[in-house]
């Protein structure tokens, strides 16, 4: 039986694009059988849909609107995630931070996330854009990408694989961003494949 991979989203789901193909070829031995977004009117919906895979969209606002505590939200999205039997979640630019109250119900289930930028440089939102600057102010000659294993902590848990990634005098914003993403693509099907070549061995 392949193992299962939960993809969380909350945008285009270029990253879960390139997880589902690598999964149609061969070159991630795994199934997705559940993305979960926490914005509705997202292109990564129609992205799990179209590849025939189930969605659930579970968002913060109605939560914060009634008053409700932003544990009871992360307690809801893992129980969700939880019923899909899981053997891998991956945040492919979900952009919440998640609580304790959330990792706490994953004691042995392996979480991971992407995130464009060095170990320890540009942590949190907006890292292409403050790399770019960075390096426009002479501060940083390259940045990269790297797949992290997921801590209270904003992308600050255990990097799996890191990849610099070039930035080119002519580079405009544009340039970097499509740079990026195409190593994003790469990485984070080669992370979700590592973590699930480790589950095996340590389950054999």
């Amino acid at each position: 039986m392949a193992p299962r991979i939960v993809v969380l989203i909350s945008g285009t789901g270029s990253n879960l694009q390139a997880l589902i193909d690598a999964t149609h070829n061969g070159t991630l031995p795994a199934e997705i059988p559940l993305v979960i977004s926490n914005r509705s009117k997202v292109f990564g919906l129609e992205r799990a849909a179209k590849a025939g895979i189930p969605t659930k969209v579970l968002a913060l606002k109605p939560y914060t609107s009634a008053g409700k505590p932003r544990t009871e939200y992360d307690t809801d999205l893992a129980q969700l995630i939880l019923a899909a039997k899981p053997d891998l979640v991956v945040l492919a630019g979900f952009m919440h931070i998640l609580s304790p109250a959330f990792l706490d119900q994953f004691p042995n289930t392996p979480l991971i996330n992407l995130h464009p930028a060095l170990p320890g440089q540009f942590d949190g939102a907006r890292a292409i854009e403050r790399a770019f600057e960075a390096y426009q102010k002479g501060e940083i000659r390259h940045t990269g990408v790297m797949v992290h294993r997921v801590i209270a902590l904003v992308d600050g848990g255990e990097p799996l694989l890191v990849r610099e990634v070039e930035i080119k005098p002519e580079d405009d914003l544009a340039a970097l961003q499509e740079r990026i993403h195409s190593v994003e693509h790469i990485l984070l099907v080669e992370g979700a494949k590592l973590v699930l070549e480790d589950l095996a061995k340590k389950n054999a």
